[in-house]
Parts: structure tokens; sequence; C-alpha cells
């Protein structure tokens, strides 16, 4: 073992005193989908990830993301571990260290001893294959025990630094069980709080950054198409819009001229909360006629019990009605819901437009939606809301199957 090193490892302070309310993780994995599994599983655990496929992008990493754990991939053909290790000694890492690798791997036992001889705080080794209640098993010291503080972020300066992001759900086919769109939800990756839920940073829709965030849902729609039509997983996209944005002539000017121009594009649907799309149903009108030449529909979200306000109109400016989730989750069980989901398939029938049942989470959901006889269904039971490449990879696989 190199001396300098161990006098350097004796010289590393014995408190890693950068804590974070939600951990940092980084994967030291030499090979690109290997390390985009190993964020995947991390990510869902609660860590923010970063990754790196050397010892000189970890040196990076560790003066910029204070990780609390590296997790370094083990392999024959992968990162060198000795190189790692050293690099870790040398910039006086204090978090937690994982190896991971297969089983009855000589290179893993020896990562472990070295580390151990080092003075890195080495967890005991992850052998392949492993489950992500073993992982969480080991990284437990590295979670929160209580849920993080709400944090207040303001829109702008998250616009600003470049946080926000479109993460996607499946839209399946009612019939077939085959995805046919999905649906982009915003979300914000913070420096700090890690991905935070867009009911801590939505502005009012009266704020002035509201029309900011609007477009840059339009923008970075766009832009995520083209990114899934070249992995070959093109999908029809929903965004969800304010009513107000669309009232604006220049606004819906823009929005046209935006969409690709490509014959793979199918379309884009624009997604209106209910009580707004109720309320400005005339100005709604003229909007779907213009956007239309453009190949891009309107649909009303979160349709409930004030369905009534649709009926006995000559036409609806709707290409989709989309039954709120508070009516789909345990409607097997519930008549009232029932009932609700069934007017809402009636009025869409009656109209011309597709239903879509969001909020399927179970088996029973997923049957009585199928019997109600909607066309589209939308739910944990397909898939939660996932970051753009993962999505790619899953739209790969055509077939959809519900589980419990």
């Amino acid at each position: 073992m190199d001396d300098g090193l161990v006098e350097v490892a004796e010289r590393r302070p014995v408190t890693f005193g950068r804590r974070k309310v939600t951990p940092r993780a980084c994967v030291a994995e030499g090979k690109r989908h290997l390390r985009a599994f190993l964020c995947e599983v991390l990510e869902d655990l609660g860590f923010v990830t970063s990754e790196c496929a050397s010892a000189d992008e970890l040196q990076a990493v560790l003066a910029s993301e204070l990780p609390d754990l590296i997790l370094l991939g083990v392999a024959a053909d992968g990162i060198e571990p000795a190189k790692v290790l050293e690099t870790l000694v040398r910039e006086a890492f204090g978090g937690k260290v994982l190896a991971v690798g297969a089983r009855e791997s000589i290179v893993l036992k020896a990562v472990q001893q070295v580390g151990d001889e080092y003075g890195l705080a080495m967890l005991p080794s992850l052998t392949t294959p492993f489950g992500a209640e073993t992982l969480r098993e080991r990284v437990a010291m590295l979670l929160p025990e209580e849920p993080a503080p709400s944090p207040a972020v303001h829109v702008g300066e998250a616009l600003h630094a470049g946080w926000l992001e479109l993460w996607y759900q499946p839209k399946i086919n009612a019939r077939t069980l085959v995805r046919c769109g999905a649906e982009a939800l915003v979300r914000m990756r913070h420096p700090t709080w890690g991905v935070v839920p867009p009911a801590y940073f939505i502005p009012d829709a009266h704020d002035p950054h509201f029309r900011a965030l609007s477009e840059f849902v339009i923008e970075r729609a766009m832009h995520d198409w083209h990114y899934l039509m070249e992995r070959q997983s093109t999908v029809d996209l929903s965004i969800n819009l304010p009513a107000s944005y669309l009232t604006e002539p220049q606004a819906v000017r823009d929005l046209c001229r935006r969409v690709p121009n490509h014959p793979a594009f199918g379309g884009l649907t624009i997604e209106i909360d209910s009580v707004e799309a109720i309320r400005d149903l005339d100005v709604l009108v003229e909007v779907a006629r213009e956007v239309g030449l453009h190949n891009i529909g309107l649909s009303i979200d979160n349709l409930g019990a004030n369905w009534p306000a649709l009926m006995g109109l000559d036409r609806i400016p709707f290409v989709e009605l989309k039954t709120d989730r508070q009516f789909v989750t345990g409607s097997g069980n519930d008549r009232l819901k029932r009932t609700v989901c069934r007017h809402i398939v009636e009025l869409a029938k009656g109209y011309g437009a597709r239903s879509v049942a969001e909020g399927v989470e179970s088996r029973a959901d997923l049957m009585t939606a199928t019997e109600l006889g909607f066309d589209h269904e939308q739910g944990f039971l397909f898939g939660k809301p996932m970051p753009l490449k993962k999505f790619a990879r899953s739209a790969l696989t055509r077939t959809v199957m519900g589980r419990d």
C-alpha cells in the first residue's frame, strides 16, 4: 500500500460535515448503461445523483457536488477502482463508499480490503444481482429520518438557474394496453432539495412568471419530442397550459410556430384545467380552430362533478375529456365515482372526443375504467412520471402490463 496515501488518509477529517437535507450520491462506473440504471435506483430512494466514468471526472465531482455516497462499480473492463480509491483519499473524501460487483469477484474483495486499509468509510459491498430493498439497507444511514421541510422556491429563480425539467407519464390505449402518448409534467431538480414537486413552485395564475413558465414547457416539450424521435420512441405528447396563456393571440401564434414540421409528428395536446376551460369556453372555441390547423388539440383536464356545464352545447373545442383522478381511483367500489365517470365517457362520445381515465392505480381501477368505455387510461399502474431519459428507454417497450 502507498505510504503517501496512508499519510493523507490519516489527516482526513473524521466527519463529513456538509451533510445535505437531501443526500447526494455519485455513481462511478465505466459503462454508461450501468451508470444510468444505478442513478435511477438511487433517485428512487431519494438521492440527488451525479455520475462519472473515470477517476479524473470523479475529482471534479468531489469538488463541485460534495456527494455523501460514492457508488463504485467494480468490473474487469470497467472503471479503474484503484485510481478511484486513491482519488478519494487524496481529496479527503469523508462520505461513504459502496462497491458493487459480481458475487465471486476477486477485484470486489480487493477494493473492500484496500478501502478499509486507506481508512475510507466502506459500506458492506453489494453483489449483483441485487434488489432495491438491499440497496436501501446499505445506505439507510444516509437517508433522512424525517421528511425534508417544504422548500419555498421562486419560479423565476428556477427558470434562470435551469433547475426545471419535464417528466413524462405514459398514456395507455384502454383496448390494447399499448402506450399511445405521454403527459409532460414540470419538475424542479433543486441543488439542495432534490426533486421538488410542482405544488411548491408553480406560481399563481396572475404571477408575471407564469407566462415564462408556460413558454419553458412548450419549448422543452418540443425539444424532448425530437430527443425521443431520434431514439425511435416517438409518442404524442400532452402539456399543461393555463387558459389565460391561450387567450393571448401572440402566444397562440408562437405556440403554432414551435410545433415540429416533421412527418413523424403525430400532434400535440394542450391540457387545460376544467374550471378555466369552462369559464373561457367561448374564447377557446376560436383558439381550437387556429391551433387545429397545426395539429394541436385542446383537452379539458380534471373534469369531475362539474361535467354538467358541458351538456347541451352545439359543440365543444376539446378533442379529449380527462376525468379527475379522484373519481377514477377506487371507482370499482364507489357507485358515485362510477356514475361521474360514466357520464363523462358518454359526454365525450356525444361530442366525438376521446375520454381519458386519469388515476388508474390498481387492477380494479383498470377493469372498471375499461368496462365504462374509456378510450385512454393513465396512472401509477402503468408508470409514474419519470425523467426524459428513463421514459425514452421505457417507451421502447410498446405493450404495458399493469401490476398489483
